[in-house]
């Protein structure tokens, strides 16, 4: 966190201050992927990476799914993100259901690799190719 306040300008953080500021970071990141989706979305773009994090004192490997639309206007915008386990199938299903519950709506196409679980998930989920 020094490196990232020192990256803004800024020097001599207190671990209150670090605190709070990760507290104000977790609150605006969490309204921003659990904000109502608006309007008709033709093109998904969903997809996973992976990254090493710490759980238990440990180093695992979890993935990091996100989805990527453009809407009717030709705006591209992060619809939403999840980090989970893995990208299998009930992975996938649970997160395009909760951006349907959200308001997605209008998918004509979506673009992906062709993993097995996304492929079942978005048949699941989404009336789209």
């Amino acid at each position: 966190m020094d490196d990232l306040v020192k990256a803004m300008g800024m020097s001599g953080v207190s671990k209150s201050q670090v605190s709070r500021l990760c507290g104000e970071l977790d609150e605006r990141v969490g309204a921003f992927l659990n904000r109502q989706i608006e309007g008709d979305w033709p093109y998904l773009w969903i997809d996973a990476t992976y990254v090493k994090t710490r759980e238990a004192g440990r180093i695992v490997s979890v993935a990091v799914i996100v989805a990527v639309g453009v809407n009717t206007e030709g705006q591209r915008e992060v619809l939403g993100l999840k980090v989970g386990a893995s990208e299998a199938e009930p992975f996938w299903t649970e997160f395009l259901r909760s951006l349907n519950r959200r308001g997605l709506r209008g998918v004509k196409l979506v673009i992906s690799d062709s993993h097995e679980g996304i492929k079942a998930a978005a048949a699941k989920t989404l009336k789209a190719t």
